[in-house]
């Protein structure tokens, strides 16, 4: 891996010793069933505010990740690829080989008491799920929200983790002085799919759980329905029983992202793909031939479909990564003014 190098009698390289701490990497695994092959590697980040490129689709321009990997193991995971940044293996190895940046709460209070910083959003749980099962161990999320209570700075928080629930009291109470966003990932409620593409996250119905219970807290909770996968959950009848179940489980907003293949994620899914459903291995290079994304016009039609449905049931579309207050007055919106535009999103 890059950071062997990352010791007091070694010569790291500049990008790397940005990362991490030259004396801290530590090497862990723990012999419990909810761990079991699991190796964390245990680091000392440098800097724990990341600027979003300029270039980039995310409707956000500061992140914090606490971790690296995910045992979530989603087989078309985008941030696959940034585990080949460490020499990481970017299949198995991004499902098991888990980075932990254990100074993460302490790194971004200080960070956010820089004169240079300007209070700017800070999006979190876009990269990798920062409520996966690690968090259980590492308890990184607590100190991160306190810091950013305390300096009253925005945030938002993307998960598929139920784990969220045990910092209820800590997200109730940032919501009194900023504004606090959640959203939960539920890109279908098919139990089969679920099994086979999220195989390390909690059931579709259990996040929906979450978004539930955090409404009846009074924190607004939207769902980002990504993704939605073509051929294997796009069908009509797919694209209602998803959209009913959000509803009923009193989402604030709906907003679909259909399945894009980045380099690293692409590889890893369509060798899935070829094992589970290898008859559409050549749908998807004829859907996926011009890059990442589906044509645009598929993508408008899902988009379009679940708006429709969303119009149907009660709930609507908004932006990923926005803020939300917890209890937005009913004058904050003028009487009679439309929702937002249906967007299609490009997030996860």
């Amino acid at each position: 891996m890059r950071w062997e190098n990352l010791t007091d009698s070694g010569h790291a390289r500049a990008a790397d010793t940005a990362l991490f701490g030259a004396d801290a990497v530590v090497t862990r695994t723990f012999d419990t069933p909810e761990f079991r092959g699991i190796t964390f590697h245990e680091v000392r980040a440098r800097s724990i505010l990341n600027r979003v490129p300029g270039a980039s689709r995310m409707p956000f321009e500061w992140t914090v990740n606490p971790y690296r990997g995910c045992t979530h193991a989603c087989v078309y995971c985008f941030a696959r690829k940034t585990h080949s940044y460490l020499d990481l293996d970017t299949g198995l190895g991004f499902d098991s080989q888990i980075v932990v940046k254990v100074n993460a709460p302490e790194l971004l209070r200080r960070q956010l008491a820089s004169r240079r910083w300007q209070g700017e959003h800070v999006a979190m749980g876009t990269n990798v799920d920062c409520y996966q099962r690690a968090e259980g161990r590492y308890r990184l999320m607590p100190g991160i929200i306190e810091a950013l209570t305390e300096r009253a700075n925005p945030f938002s928080i993307l998960t598929k983790g139920t784990l969220i629930l045990r910092d209820l009291d800590l997200l109730t109470r940032a919501a009194r002085v900023t504004d606090v966003g959640i959203s939960v990932s539920v890109g279908f409620t098919d139990a089969d799919l679920w099994r086979t593409v999220e195989p390390g996250t909690p059931a579709p119905e259990r996040r929906l759980e979450v978004v539930r219970a955090l409404g009846e807290r009074g924190i607004g909770c939207g769902v980002l329905m990504a993704p939605v996968i073509p051929f294997l959950g796009d069908e009509p009848a797919q694209l209602r029983a998803t959209v009913r179940a959000v509803a009923a489980a009193g989402a604030t907003s709906v907003t679909p992202l259909v399945l894009h293949l980045r380099p690293g994620a692409r590889e890893w899914f369509m060798a899935w793909l070829g094992q589970h459903h290898p008859h559409l291995v050549r749908r998807y290079e004829r859907l996926y031939a011009e890059g990442a994304y589906a044509p645009k016009w598929y993508q408008r039609r899902i988009t379009r479909q679940v708006h429709d449905l969303a119009r149907e049931y009660g709930i609507g579309p908004t932006r990923a990564g926005m803020p939300r207050r917890t209890a937005e007055p009913e004058h904050s919106r003028p009487a009679g003014a439309a929702p937002s535009e249906p967007v299609q999103l490009s997030l996860l």
